[in-house]
This record gives C-alpha cells, structure tokens and sequence, in this order.
C-alpha cells in the first residue's frame, strides 16, 4: 500500500509560499492584508479629509508642515489557500505507482504542510467532472492530519469518471467568497477538450480576485512526445475506454504537433490571466518541481 513519508514533507518547511498578491486572512500571520488596520506596522501618511475622526492625525506632522494628516497602518494576515486536486481517471496515468495522481498527491501534502507551518488556512478538494469531497480551511494540526489522510487515500482509489475541469473551477469560484490563493494540479484534459472554456472559469477566479497557480502534471515522454515503440499498438481512453489500433509512427509527426499547439495556447493564456503555470513532468521528481518553485517565489517578494 502506497503512503506518504512526512519526512518527503518536511523537506519544504523552512520555504515560504507567500502571495503575491493581497488576500484576506482573519488570523496574524506573514501576508499584506488588502485592509489598512490600526493595530499594527504603520504603513503610510493620508491626507486627513474633512468630517473623517481625528484620533490618527499625526500631530508631529501637523506641527512641522501646518497640515493635517492620518496614519494609516498595514494588518499582517494569514494566507486562505485552496488546493484542488484531479483525481479523474487520467490522473492515473501512465502506470500505478508512477503516476500523475501520486505526483500531485505528493506535492499537495508538501504545499498543506508548508502552509500549516506558517499557520495560514489551507483546504482541499478533489473533483474529476463535480466535486467529490471538500474539506473547510483551517489552520490546525489535526486539520493538516485529516488532509494528509484523506490525500493517502487519493493513493489508492480507483479513478473517478472523466474530467470537467470547467464546471468544477465554476463552482469553486462560486463558494470561496473571501480572496484566496487556489492551487490547481491537474492535466488540463477534459472531456470537452474546449481550453476556452476552462480559461472562462479561471477568468470567473481571476473577476473574485483569487491569485491562481495550476501545477500542470503530465507525462511528457508519451503524452508530449508520444514516445512509443515503433510496433502495432493498442490505446485506450482512460476516461471514455474507445479504443484505437494503430503503430504510433504513423501519426506521431501529426500528434506532435497537435499537442505542442495546446500546451503553447496553454502558456499563452496563463501568461495573458497572470495565472502562474508549472510545468510537472511525471518523469522528475516532486522535490526538483516544488523547491525550484518555491525558491523562483520567494525571489519575487
């Protein structure tokens, strides 16, 4: 039976998963507040305006310029972060064990850790065409445990239907009502294969002012490459089971092409929304893809 080691884990501790953007926390934590509080790190002088109270006229100021300003301070709030995970039948591709679904699995364990040891709030979803469980977003140790628990048993489930991930990032977009950093790992595939209507439900995150980070997990050798013996073979749908009879040289050239266009058009439009995109090749390991992230993330503060 499949388990995730904690020590794989606790590796990512010391590294900070900050947003980038502003978000909204309700505990003390390492993140700007989009909110200017009056309990904390002062931020900046206002220009007082007629009618406002004046318990945070700054009198010094008043006194060396004649003029009257406000100060006004930064709040220090915890991250809200909700991680949605794939667990549709492609995910279990290419092999057990190996698989897309035990790479994300993995570094969605990592991430929850990481962010609990801030004591920022993290969530988890799991959905394939619908929501198949969600978890509330707390910041306790026994709420990571449940997490940690529930991503194990992701390790050793069956696969679930096809993959809308559309319908599910609408949805999502619908519930999270205060500003959130969503972390999506999934292969992008769906069963409509419309990336325009995918791009439509993060637009839906993006209008709410989410921050958004899709882990985009593949097998590069073969979903990418197509890197197959040069010998009759037969392919089938993981997600609708058709069957195809073929020696994959015959439309390698074709297919090749065919992905490089989607996964260019996927770049293009994840850089046109600032969504960030990492590229997870099932082939390197999650340590190699999180930690460079992660240290790329930090440089960014």
């Amino acid at each position: 039976m499949k388990d995730i080691r904690l020590a794989d884990i606790k590796q990512f501790e010391n590294l900070e998963l900050l947003a980038k953007q502003l978000v909204e926390g309700f505990i003390t934590g390492l993140h700007k507040s989009p909110y200017h509080g009056f309990s904390v790190e002062f931020a900046e002088h206002k220009l007082y305006n007629f009618g406002e109270s004046t318990r945070h006229v700054d009198w010094k100021v008043y006194a060396r310029t004649d003029r009257l300003y406000t100060k006004q301070y930064e709040e220090e709030t915890n991250l809200r972060a909700q991680i949605l995970l794939d667990v549709s039948n492609s995910m279990h591709y290419p092999k057990p064990g190996n698989d897309k679904l035990q790479f994300s699995v993995v570094c969605a364990a990592a991430i929850a850790y990481l962010l609990s040891s801030q004591r920022d709030a993290v969530g988890l979803t799991t959905f394939s065409d619908k929501i198949i469980y969600q978890s509330a977003l707390k910041t306790t140790k026994s709420h990571l445990s449940q997490l940690i628990t529930h991503l194990n048993e992701q390790l050793n489930s069956e696969g679930d239907s096809a993959t809308d991930v559309a319908a599910v990032l609408h949805q999502i977009a619908q519930k999270i009502h205060r500003r959130s950093l969503v972390i999506i790992f999934s292969d992008m595939f769906q069963k409509s294969n419309d990336l325009d209507e995918i791009f439509k439900a993060l637009q839906h995150l993006k209008h709410n002012k989410h921050e958004i980070l899709i882990f985009h997990v593949t097998d590069h050798a073969t979903e990418l490459e197509f890197d197959f013996d040069d010998r009759p073979h037969r392919f089938i749908d993981i997600e609708s089971n058709d069957v195809v009879k073929l020696n994959p040289r015959d439309i390698k050239d074709a297919y090749k092409e065919k992905m490089s266009q989607l996964y260019h058009e996927l770049k293009i439009k994840c850089g046109t929304y600032k969504i960030d995109m990492i590229e997870a090749n099932t082939a390197d390991t999650f340590d190699k893809i999180l930690g460079a992230y992660l240290i790329k993330r930090k440089r960014m503060r």
